[in-house]
């Protein structure tokens, strides 16, 4: 079983890419939570993998966290859900947010994910509300928790400098851990500096 892939990207378009380690390209499927925060074509990338075994296939299905990869892997347990409407629910909405939404039993932000009707949303909720994955989650409020709102500054400074919200949030979340106790000033110049690699 594959469980991580390190390469270049050889090719990219959204829910698919083909990442190139050592000559031998692979073809991976990714939300677009994912496909957001990767870099242009030919830049390297450390993808965590999911591999999906059926009698008439092998499909490979990357994840730029941990948090993506758990939920996924929850949701492809859940009778009547395959790969490919896992992926629609991570291409749908922000990881973190459908955590939310299956805590707080919401399924009218559920159905609002295309691809997703109100049966599969009661599927989710029922199935997944006791099995969130409980390790990343204080991941992801453990950094916002720090300074909250220098983070929720410098995010809306990057947003408005035009950077796509989730690549922007990963961005200012790695600045934040880089730079413990920085002004805004500098977190939002280690964002920027997150964003160029």
């Amino acid at each position: 079983m594959i469980a991580q892939l390190r390469g270049r990207i050889l090719e990219k378009q959204p829910n698919r890419i083909v990442v190139d380690v050592n000559g031998v390209g692979y073809d991976v499927s990714v939300p677009l939570s994912t496909f957001y925060g990767l870099g242009d074509t030919g830049s390297e990338i450390a993808l965590r993998i999911h591999t999906h075994v059926r009698e008439d296939a092998l499909n490979l299905y990357g994840f730029g966290t941990r948090l993506e990869q758990d939920l996924f892997e929850r949701l492809i347990s859940i009778s009547g859900i395959g790969p490919k409407v896992a992926l629609a629910v991570l291409s749908g909405i922000e990881p973190p947010e459908l955590v939310k939404a299956i805590e707080r039993a919401d399924l009218a932000r559920l159905t609002a994910i295309p691809g997703v009707g109100k049966k599969t949303s009661e599927r989710i909720v029922v199935e997944l509300r006791d099995r969130l994955p409980k390790a990343t989650i204080p991941e992801e409020t453990g950094v916002k928790g720090t300074a909250p709102v220098l983070r929720d500054d410098v995010l809306s400074a990057l947003v408005n400098l035009g950077y796509h919200r989730p690549l922007a949030e990963k961005a200012v979340d790695r600045a934040v851990a880089a730079t413990p106790g920085a002004d805004f000033e500098r977190t939002l110049r280690q964002a920027l500096r997150e964003l160029a690699k």
